[in-house]
């Protein structure tokens, strides 16, 4: 698995690139606007990502506009429906009002609030069918 995370504080990112690292290979940027630019070399170089960590709230480019222009990119190069990268909002927010919007307007596949617990990562990376 190939995993691009998206964090602008490197405590949290430091734990997710820890816990990834039990799955597969990550890439760590932080904010939307270097997750857009890393999205698109994956695909020109023919390596996409299988999952995205996106943070929500990030200077610069914020997570739902990042995804939302992700999403757009992927309709653009025809990729089908199934074979979209995966994308998990994280957010430090408990806030349900926040976490829905940034799930359901920007297609992100679910979402995880910090602190991350290895668990529930991997609780969501099995419905996502990127382990077993």
């Amino acid at each position: 698995m190939k995993c691009l995370i998206v964090e602008d504080d490197p405590a949290s990112s430091f734990i997710m690139e820890k816990m990834i690292s039990i799955h597969g290979t990550f890439d760590a940027v932080v904010n939307g606007k270097q997750a857009i630019d890393e999205f698109r070399l994956a695909h020109k170089t023919n390596n996409p990502y299988d999952l995205i960590l996106m943070d929500i709230m990030m200077p610069e480019t914020n997570g739902l506009q990042s995804v939302l222009e992700i999403r757009e990119m992927e309709n653009h190069m025809n990729i089908p429906h199934s074979d979209r990268v995966k994308i998990i909002m994280t957010t430090a927010l408990d806030d349900p009002r926040t976490v829905m919007k940034s799930l359901y307007e920007s297609d992100a596949n679910s979402y995880l609030v910090k602190p991350i617990r290895l668990q529930k990562l991997e609780d969501e990376l099995r419905t996502l069918k990127l382990i077993s």
